[in-house]
């Protein structure tokens, strides 16, 4: 009995303590970081992959048959216009010189003959003219004592003989007269001969020359110099090795390393930024880039580019258009072919809204913030954001300047709670060239 008056009397004072009132707290706000929509000067780049390549670049090849005697400069070394590469055997090539230069020295000492024999057929002609004027004066005075005779004679007043002999030796003076002519063209044509063989003994040695020339050439292409400066790269032949038979044998490639190009394609929307902002800056600063580069190492390369080319169409393919900008290379950092990422200063905004990364939440492709409005009263507000530019976020559309928008705890708030926000400084947003 004593211990059923206990349990009830236990049970009573229970449900005395539940029915007593307690007093009801109310929440602090939770207190978070926020930051105003800053209205700044914004460039917009564009990220691109693009790959290097030299400015120039050359095949250095055999240009003469022969074996490799030496090579000069090492696999991979720096080289300067007209540094010695390779050398092929020049034995050959100047025993030919040596011919050829005998050549000439021969077929000379035959033109120097031939020009003495013209000397003398000059003068036979000479004395053959001679001869045939003094005859055929003889012969004129011949004849006007054979007049004379005559009519002598048939006056009866010289004897038939004597005029027989004045005759004779007419007669005789006449054929001496055409054996001289005969002579005398005799001795023009022999002298047109010995022009003729002087101009073919010119023409000899005018060939011969050329060939001096020729085997020189070909003794000189067994030099193998560096067409320009830049870096020699593997050797494709070796010492011993026979090249140029029947082709050009290439030997090795040189390349130039300074400047770089980087050749890289963007979008036909993007295309147009870029072309708008290369006129825009060489009326503007005629050495402006805005064109700078990322390493494969992720580090960034000192130097700033410039675009140097702009294709001529969009590729249809890829509606893509290729561009190509040069860097300085002094450093010899960049080498050909290799794969870098660049950024692109496509535009400047002078009034763009700006709100830290973090600020931005991010779900199944639409982005949002949680705006704090003057009575600290949280709300979610649907953005359409633009480009990155370092930790700032450009938004193109749903909040004004000046509003506050939540950069910290993010987790512990909800549309239309109450928070106690404190405000940070937003940094300035990076400079455009």
């Amino acid at each position: 009995m004593k211990t059923l008056l206990w349990i009830l009397g236990a049970a009573w004072l229970g449900l005395a303590a539940c029915s007593r009132p307690e007093a009801v707290s109310t929440p602090k706000p939770p207190a978070v970081s926020v930051a105003a929509v800053a209205q700044r000067p914004v460039p917009v780049y564009g990220q691109y992959v693009g790959q290097t390549e030299a400015v120039k670049t050359v095949e250095v090849r055999a240009r003469v048959e022969g074996f490799i005697d030496r090579q000069a400069a090492p696999d991979g070394a720096d080289v300067r216009v007209g540094d010695l590469l390779f050398v092929i055997d020049p034995r050959p090539f100047e025993a030919s010189l040596r011919q050829a230069q005998a050549n000439v020295a021969r077929d000379g000492a035959q033109l120097l003959q031939t020009e003495a024999a013209l000397v003398q057929r000059e003068a036979d002609v000479q004395q053959a003219q001679a001869n045939l004027e003094r005859d055929q004066a003889q012969l004129e005075n011949a004849r006007t004592q054979e007049r004379r005779y005559r009519t002598l004679l048939q006056q009866e007043l010289v004897a038939g003989e004597q005029y027989d002999q004045l005759r004779t030796n007419m007669t005789a003076l006449a054929a001496t007269v055409q054996a001289d002519r005969a002579a005398f063209e005799n001795a023009k044509a022999a002298l047109a001969a010995a022009r003729a063989t002087i101009e073919n003994a010119r023409a000899v040695i005018r060939a011969d020359e050329a060939a001096v020339d020729s085997a020189r050439l070909q003794l000189g292409y067994t030099s193998i110099r560096s067409p320009l400066d830049g870096r020699m790269g593997r050797a494709e032949v070796r010492v011993g090795s026979l090249v140029g038979k029947g082709d050009a044998t290439l030997l090795a490639t040189v390349s130039t390393l300074d400047p770089m190009y980087v050749s890289f394609s963007v979008s036909e929307r993007e295309a147009l930024q870029v072309w708008r902002r290369r006129q825009s800056e060489l009326q503007a600063r005629p050495g402006a880039s805005g064109i700078t580069i990322t390493l494969p190492d992720d580090s960034a390369y000192a130097h700033a580019g410039r675009l140097d080319f702009v294709d001529r169409a969009v590729d249809p393919r890829t509606g893509t258009l290729a561009l190509r900008a040069a860097f300085p290379n002094p450093e010899r950092l960049l080498q050909p072919g290799q794969y870098v990422r660049l950024r692109v200063l496509l535009e400047e905004r002078p009034g763009a809204l700006v709100v830290p990364q973090a600020a931005v939440q991010e779900s199944q492709g639409s982005a949002s913030v949680f705006v704090v409005g003057q009575d600290k009263t949280v709300q979610a507000r649907t953005v359409r954001m633009g480009p990155r530019v370092g930790t700032l976020w450009v938004v193109e559309e749903g909040v004004e300047p000046g509003e506050q928008v939540v950069i910290k705890g993010l987790q512990q708030v909800r549309a239309g709670m109450r928070v106690e926000p404190s405000l940070e400084t937003v940094p300035p947003a990076p400079a455009g060239s």
